[in-house]
Parts: structure tokens; sequence; C-alpha cells
């Protein structure tokens, strides 16, 4: 397979969540590459987001291999940037880097993968192998989380190719991910004649995100983002309303029913007002637990038998692992290209990345 004809075909087309026919032609290109490695292939059709595609592979010989839990392998075709990037933020490799509109998120994930498969393949597989290309992981996983955890409770380990850390390692820790919206409503007037009739909803709201903020707690890995604030009409109106969204992102058990019960236990300060609350938590927390440093040991013990020094580190951000740790099933995550620059025109990998990964994954698939 020729990764880099392959990884810049994905990147030049162009995928973001929104638009499903976008999505669809990558997820074409997927199809199609899998097909042509021997695949089964489902196209899981999705009304809102783009098809998901899902690929299994299976081993040449008849044996033990065939009645092996499989390992399963996850990537996400949908992008965080609108249809015409590439023009302006186009496809090119300099200076050891390639860089182009989700190269690092994640297109080189998907090239790593196909390829890894694809030699494991040639030597013979241990175990067979699935494939899942999702659609929406960008906003939410919304439409995939369900085949994402059906498929990992019937896998021996699950590997994700989300980007590596800077310095190669591995995620072996995410926060979780969830978000609160918070309305406050009050009584509009005219700002000069009726002022003291008003209830000044955008007042109301100051109070609250102050509250909202000091739930902010370091110790504990546990922070909370008024990210977005909107209220009020015009200048001479006292506002009637004002919506603000929180992330909120948590580490540890607990915390997340913590911090709803503080959220629902919020109360207005000023008389005549009100507030509503709603959000959920989108992406349960993944810790560096003992099955995770177990499996981390493991894939470490099977790194360095390639001459590869394996490194565990974590983030603050989510993905599709997350789903994956709360089941109990084995998850690597960061599996996919190293670089920087995530959601940005500044987004890049290191080219001998592509290669460094390919020989890691398929090391994983032949050996786990």
């Amino acid at each position: 397979m020729e990764t880099r004809l392959l990884l810049k075909r994905l990147v030049e087309t162009e995928s973001p969540s929104h638009v499903k026919a976008a999505v669809d032609r990558v997820g074409t290109i997927v199809a199609e590459e899998a097909r042509k490695m021997g695949a089964q292939v489902e196209i899981l059709p999705n009304h809102e987001t783009g098809d998901h595609v899902l690929a299994h592979f299976v081993p040449g010989r008849a044996g033990e291999a065939d009645t092996a839990r499989p390992i399963l392998l996850l990537c996400h075709m949908d992008t965080v940037f609108p249809l015409g990037t590439i023009d302006k933020f186009s496809y090119g490799e300099a200076d050891g880097k390639i860089v182009g509109p989700g190269t690092l998120d994640m297109k080189a994930g998907i090239v790593i993968a196909l390829a890894a498969i694809e030699e494991a393949m040639r030597s013979g597989l241990r175990r067979p192998v699935t494939l899942l290309c999702t659609s929406d992981e960008e906003i939410g996983s919304l439409t995939s989380r369900e085949y994402i955890e059906r498929l990992a409770k019937g896998a021996a380990l699950v590997l994700v190719l989300e980007g590596g850390l800077v310095d190669g390692a591995l995620k072996t820790w995410r926060k979780g991910v969830g978000e609160f919206w918070v309305r406050t409503k009050g009584r509009a007037a005219h700002s000069g004649g009726d002022h003291e009739k008003g209830r000044n909803a955008i007042e109301e709201m100051a109070h609250q995100v102050i509250a909202i903020q000091k739930l902010t707690d370091y110790s504990k890995q546990t922070t909370l983002n008024v990210g977005v604030i909107q209220g009020g009409t015009v200048s001479n109106v006292v506002p009637e309303e004002a919506v603000i969204q929180v992330d909120v992102r948590v580490m540890q058990p607990g915390e997340w029913e913590r911090l709803e019960a503080e959220m629902h236990n919020l109360k207005p300060v000023l008389d005549g007002t009100s507030i509503a609350i709603s959000g959920g938590l989108n992406r349960p927390p993944m810790p560096f637990d003992d099955t995770m440093k177990n499996t981390f040991e493991k894939a470490r013990s099977i790194a360095a038998r390639i001459s590869m020094d394996l490194k565990a580190g974590g983030t603050g951000g989510a993905s599709d692992a997350n789903f994956v740790a709360p089941l109990g099933i084995p998850v690597l995550d960061g599996l996919g290209a190293v670089g920087e620059g995530y959601h940005s025109e500044r987004e890049y990998i290191f080219a001998k990345s592509l290669d460094e990964r390919v020989e890691l994954v398929l090391a994983l698939l032949r050996e786990w």
C-alpha cells in the first residue's frame, strides 16, 4: 500500500462532520481499500451524518484464529474543517512533516490502520481484525456510540488510531467530557422609562457564571469552562433572557455526579428571575486504572521486541476510547501518527511516524 498516496487522497477528500455527502466520499475510499484487502465490508447507514464503515478481516488459514476474539481498530473519517479549507491549507510534505486539514486528526490514523492490517494479512493473523471507521466523532459520536460499544464488548483488544502525543506517547488516560446549558429568564423593560420594572437576565447570569467557574477543582482534575454566552437584543432594553454553554471535564469517579447535583442546586440571586439547566455527560472518563496499566505494560513489552520504547501519557481531551474503557475491555489510544496543531491550520504529522506507527500496530496485531 502506498501510504503517502492514500493519505494525500484522504486529506484532499474533505469531510466536515455535518456534510454527509462529503464524509461518505471518504467512506467510499475506505471501503474500496478494505475490499481490495479481502475484507467483508458493511456500510452502516446513517441519515444524520455520514454512513459508518465496518470491515471484517479474517485469517487466511482455518484454525484457532477463526474462533479467537477479534482485535477492534477504531478510526473516524470526519474532521472539523469546513469545505474549501484544502484550497488555502493544501496537503504537502516538507522538512520531515506532512501538513493538511485532518492529516493528524485523523486521516493518517486510517492509513496506518489499513497498512498494518494489510501487512498482518500477508504474514498471517492470529486473530480476526475488525475496523470501524465512524462519521461523527468530532461532534460527539452520537450515532456511532452504539456500534463502538457493541463491537468492543466482543473484542480482545481495542486500538484507537487517534494521533499520539507529540513525544510519541500513547494516551493511556483521558478526561470525561460533558456540557451544561444554563438559561436565565428575567423581565424585559425599557431601559430608560421602566428600568426599575425590568429584571436583567444578563445580570442574573453574571452571578451564575461566577458560581459555576468556582466549581472547578484542579486537585481533582475537574474543570468547568463557561465558553459561550448569549443574551439581550439591544442596549436600550432590559434583557429578558441569557444563555451560557459550559464545557465540563472530569477525571475521578463520582465527579460528574457531584457537579450535576451542584448545577441543579443553583438558585437565582435576583428577585423575579429564574434558571433552567440542561445537559449531560457525553463521554465518561478513561482513567489509568489497573486494566489500563496491564494493557499498556503488555503493549510496551511487544513494542520492545521491535526496538521501540513505548511511553504512557494522557490528555484532557476525549475520544471514542472513553466509551470503551468503562466496559473493562483492554484499550490503547493514540496509536495514530505523531504531530501537533489539532483543529488548526498548523496541523501536521511527522512523516516518519507513519511507518513507525504501522510497525507498532502490526506488532500488536501479530502478538496480542
